[in-house]
């Protein structure tokens, strides 16, 4: 069994809405099924029992050795404690070659669960020992290293119950919240609203202390201090007992309390100096440890917290006390768990010593045994909710104290005999205020009610009835592509928004190209939807990474589909076929919004077929409105878009509107075929975007299809009195659309200059030139640039032979390189000729066109 090319699908794809790892499985025996491979099955639940239901699934299907490796990769994610439940198992065209598909939570462990399942089956098959155990605590601790710690997760949980999406921006806790111009930052609990000078403040406790007393919230009298000396010497001033802190301190570290002793205070102040080079003294409040959570302007949870304790048997030392209370599953390190382990350190130690114990001691039964004075979570304390007893007054002093310091995320800690009364009144007081406190003391308290408190910072970063989207619109097809993604982006540029646009040129934001080459993949997508100046996206969806990655968003408002054709790199990637490539592209349909819309080509039956695949609406475009299924449609109300005695027409019910194709420069007054086509579709997507038809005319009406607008699609130039239009057609469905597109442009002699792709399969290599030698005189040859991984001549003799016995062509040329043959058909050309340019280096061969056309 050979694994390989294995892909993340970080988005919907040809198999899942969800994530899933994709690895190309090869079988040595061929598909042999698992039942002629004696015992293997036994083998294999011996080692991972959990696996049972290996035999009761998919029952009509023949499993092999690829799908028990499926089956194992899922179950182990699963039994590790990942929420993944999809899997599958497909046969390729090539015998013995299978695709298996398992979803994963976090891409790095569905990565390891796959190795580790190649091992599991491997170790049945050979009889040879496996460690279950030692897998799982593996991808257990991947787990827990790779996913969002428990505030972020909370956060993210609740955008996502709300339809905000998400993406994170670093292996941390920075994540992006919505996309483009409505997106917001969070890193754990903080807003990106949050300035750095709130969060310099939160840290100077001193400083803090200052505006709170300020502002006339009750705080405890203290100071820094920059030696033991001196802090006690401000412990004799302010009064004992007293706390020692680090100035800038965060989650307990290095903070001992209710001290009493200079001994006791100056080796506090080196604990603290451990932490931080600035050391607090405050005085002791005696009374409950208590955090209040304030969002915004309102306080959202409250808990009262407990120091790290243990209660006696009269059995057991304090040392097994401890060891059996962090025996709780709940317990773990840092906080990716709603609880910590208590933990021995000097500073347990020192308490211990000051209750006359030590580790070893054994208090009597049902004796409380502090292990820590402060009550933070990170260091074992536990939590009880509060939230319904927070006296009105208590929870508008949480909200001053935030309010003063600037935190729009504020853990308020409060020390007080009571919440049930105002602070004054018992001489309590606010001991700290904290930047990006951790929430799961009141999501998993260990008692009380859980408070949704990643909720509260959702509603308050994200308004009522706002998800954080920008319009999105995901086009593709095998022709049409990039001009239909530059016509709608012209339309909302139009509209006066901001527009992101990725094509088969580059990206573009605002009109401005920011990278170039093919930018058709999620990546360059996700670049997109993570630029704060765009308002609206519009990408162009190619094959190849819908097949690497997915799609780069959970869905679209609009799917744009132009056309499905042979000759779309047919033979790769398993795609061998038409249906196979619908399969594929109708990825994007299916992955519309419910309230969005499909563009569908009614006169492509194979896409007019996905219309049942899409979740939103569809609307139907085609040049014939007698169409069957655009008629159908129509009939039923349904919005369509056709052409009607030289104009444009949207019809809805008893809606139509009409816009001449002579003000539509793209079309040359309708005469250009699949550039009709474009336009139609174009024209419904900004319907679909609920744009004014005012400016969809204007759009159009200003969308000219030359080398700025549109390189590469279509480009009319005058020389000479000639004609010469360059184009990127590439395919034999272009082929098509272009000779059928230079049949409406009268012309005494007509020439095309053609290379080839090496990346396609021959007959589609000679029916470019088959197509193309029954409507031009002269076919002039070059060579691609680069033949992707075909011999030097390969090509030009597959174009050859789809010339022999063209009926049109008496002249054919060949030419080493793309300016060289451009030079030739240039020199050539004659006043009332036309010659077409089929270009491969675009941008290049362009301007080379230019230069030549600028100075003849």
């Amino acid at each position: 069994m050979d694994i390989s090319r294995i892909r993340a699908l970080r988005g919907p794809n040809l198999w899942t809405r969800r994530t899933a790892i994709e690895a190309i499985v090869t079988l040595s025996q061929g598909e042999r099924p698992l039942d002629s491979i004696p015992g293997f099955e036994e083998r294999l639940r011996q080692r991972f029992p959990e696996l049972g239901f290996l035999r009761t699934t998919r029952q009509s299907e023949t499993l092999t050795l690829a799908h028990a490796l499926e089956f194992t990769a899922l179950c182990l994610q699963a039994q590790a404690g990942c929420p993944v439940t999809f899997s599958r198992t497909a046969r390729t065209v090539d015998p013995g070659v299978f695709q298996i598909v398992v979803e994963y939570s976090e891409e790095a462990v569905g990565r390891r669960a796959l190795q580790l399942a190649e091992q599991l089956c491997q170790a049945a098959r050979e009889d040879a020992p496996f460690d279950l155990e030692g897998a799982l605590a593996e991808l257990r601790a991947l787990d827990e290293d790779a996913r969002l710690g428990p505030s972020t997760g909370a956060i993210v949980e609740a955008a996502v119950n709300r339809g905000i999406p998400y993406r994170r921006l670093t292996a941390g806790s920075l994540v992006q919240l919505g996309w483009g111009s409505r997106q917001r930052r969070i890193q754990a609990a903080e807003m990106d609203s949050t300035s750095a000078i709130a969060e310099a403040i939160a840290q100077d406790k001193a400083l803090t202390k200052k505006l709170l007393r300020a502002a006339g919230v009750p705080v405890p009298e203290g100071r820094p201090v920059a030696s033991a000396d001196e802090a006690w010497a401000a412990a004799q001033e302010i009064g004992l007992p007293v706390v020692v802190k680090p100035l800038d301190g965060n989650q307990g570290k290095g903070v001992t309390v209710n001290l009493h002793a200079e001994a006791d205070i100056r080796r506090a102040f080196d604990v603290a100096r451990e932490f931080r080079d600035e050391v607090m003294v405050e005085r002791y409040l005696p009374g409950g440890d208590y955090r209040l959570l304030v969002v915004g302007d309102r306080l959202v949870a409250a808990a009262r917290r407990e120091p790290p304790n243990v209660i006696g048997d009269g059995v057991s030392s304090v040392r097994a006390l401890v060891e059996q209370v962090n025996a709780d599953p709940r317990r773990g390190e840092g906080h990716a768990t709603s609880l910590t382990r208590i933990r021995f350190d000097e500073i347990a130690l020192r308490t211990l010593e000051k209750q006359g114990l030590d580790a070893d001691s054994v208090p009597e039964k049902g004796r409380r045994v502090v292990l820590r004075n402060n009550a933070n979570l990170s260091t074992g304390g536990t939590a009880t909710d509060v939230t319904g007893d927070v006296h009105p007054e208590v929870a508008a002093r949480a909200v001053e104290a935030a309010r003063m310091v600037g935190l729009d995320i504020c853990g308020v800690d409060v020390v007080c005999e009571t919440v049930l009364r105002p602070l004054e009144e018992q001489g309590g007081g606010i001991v700290e205020v904290n930047a990006a406190p951790g929430l799961r003391m009141h999501l998993a308290p260990s008692y009380g009610k859980p408070r949704d408190v990643g909720k509260a910072i959702i509603d308050a970063m994200f308004p009522p009835g706002e998800n954080g989207r920008i319009p999105v619109v995901a086009v593709t097809g095998t022709n049409g592509k990039t001009t239909t993604v530059r016509l709608i982006a012209h339309l909302l540029r139009t509209r006066g928004l901001g527009v992101g646009m990725t094509n088969t040129d580059g990206i573009y934001v605002n009109g401005m190209q920011i990278d170039s080459g093919d930018c058709s993949g999620p990546r360059s997508a996700r670049n997109v939807l993570m630029n704060p100046l765009v308002d609206a996206a519009v990408f162009e969806t190619a094959r190849g990474g819908l097949l690497r990655e997915g799609l780069a968003f959970d869905h679209a408002d609009v799917a744009v589909v132009t056309n499905i054709g042979m000759g779309d790199h047919l033979g790769l990637n398993f795609i061998t076929t038409v249906d196979d490539l619908a399969v594929l592209k109708r990825v994007v349909v299916r992955n519309v919004a419910k309230s969005g819309f499909a563009v569908l080509n009614a006169a492509d039956p194979v896409v007019a077929a996905m219309a049942a695949q899409c979740p939103g609406k569809v609307i139907f475009f085609a040049a014939d409105g007698d169409q069957p299924v655009l008629a159908a449609h129509r009939a039923q109300g349904g919005r369509v878009v056709f052409v009607q005695d030289g104009d444009l027409v949207a019809m809805e019910g008893g809606f139509e509107t009409r816009l001449p194709l002579a003000g539509v420069p793209v079309t040359h007054g309708g005469r250009i075929g699949f550039q009709v086509d474009n336009a139609m579709a174009a024209l419904a997507a900004g319907w679909a975007l609920g744009l004014d038809w005012g400016v969809i005319r204007q759009g159009l009406a200003s969308f000219n299809a030359d080398t700025g607008n549109a390189p590469g699609r279509f480009n009319v130039m005058p020389f000479k009195g000639a004609t010469v239009i360059a184009d990127y057609g590439h395919n034999p469905d272009a082929m098509a659309a272009l000779v059928a597109a230079v049949e409406n442009l009268p012309a005494l002699r007509r020439t095309v200059v053609i290379s080839g792709a090496g990346d396609r399969r021959d007959e589609d290599i000679r029916q470019q030139t088959r197509i193309l030698g029954a409507a031009f005189d002269t076919v002039i040859l070059y060579q691609d640039a680069c033949q992707r991984g075909r011999a030097d001549g390969e090509v030009l003799g597959l174009l050859r032979e789809g010339l022999q016995g063209a009926p049109r062509t008496r002249v054919v040329e060949e030419i080493h390189g793309e300016f060289a043959a451009i030079d030739r058909a240039l020199e050539l050309l004659q006043p009332g000729e036309l010659c077409l340019v089929l270009v491969d280096q675009v941008e290049e061969s362009l301007a080379h066109l230019r230069a030549r056309i600028g100075a003849g």
